[in-house]
């Protein structure tokens, strides 16, 4: 083993170079070092840029062709909040089908939906049973719900669907709506919800 002088040295990488090195021109090595800051800008620039433009109003409710939805003057934002949605075939809560509109016109016994209100309670016992850990109320259990419904389906389904909602524990009801522009004009709406 050589013995080398005290004094400064320089890394393996600058040990070789005309510079900093003893003069001696060493062979390239097939290792390239990867530069971490910048590439750790760049994803920071990435992840800001997505924060920015991320809307979170939209993605609340599925607009789908089957529902139109009515319009309002008066209306707050959209929460995040279980979403009934009411078509003019079918009733369905987070994309499971809990019953068809058919059925609950000729069924005028009962006024709750049972398989509606069976899922909202089962929603309802999720949300409590994730929330039952946490300190404080700041997460209790409001009981919101958005009614997502068609412009023309009966009142009497309406009401059928909102009394389950009561009776399983969401009695903060909201309709989702659209916004009418100032002037009215039908390309100005946006989708809200009216209490």
């Amino acid at each position: 083993m050589a013995i080398k002088a005290p004094g400064k040295r320089y890394c393996k990488r600058l040990q070789h170079s005309k510079v900093f090195g003893h003069g001696t021109h060493g062979h390239k090595s097939g290792n390239a070092d990867v530069l971490i800051t910048p590439l750790v800008d760049m994803f920071v620039i990435i992840v800001l840029f997505l924060i920015a433009n991320f809307s979170a109003t939209g993605e609340v409710l599925m607009m789908t062709k089957d529902i139109q939805l009515p319009e309002a003057v008066n209306v707050k934002e959209v929460e995040m909040n279980p979403v009934v949605m009411v078509s003019g075939d079918e009733i369905s809560i987070s994309g499971n089908v809990v019953g068809r509109v058919q059925d609950l016109v000729k069924e005028t016994e009962y006024l709750n939906i049972p398989a509606l209100e069976e899922k909202l309670r089962d929603m309802k016992k999720q949300f409590e049973d994730l929330h039952a850990m946490a300190d404080g109320n700041t997460n209790a259990f409001k009981g919101d719900v958005n009614i997502q419904g068609h412009k023309d389906v009966e009142f009497a389904i309406i009401k059928r669907v909102m009394f389950s909602c009561a009776s399983a524990g969401y009695n903060n009801i909201n309709f989702a709506t659209l916004q009418k522009g100032e002037a009215g004009a039908p390309g100005e709406s946006t989708a809200a919800a009216t209490p």
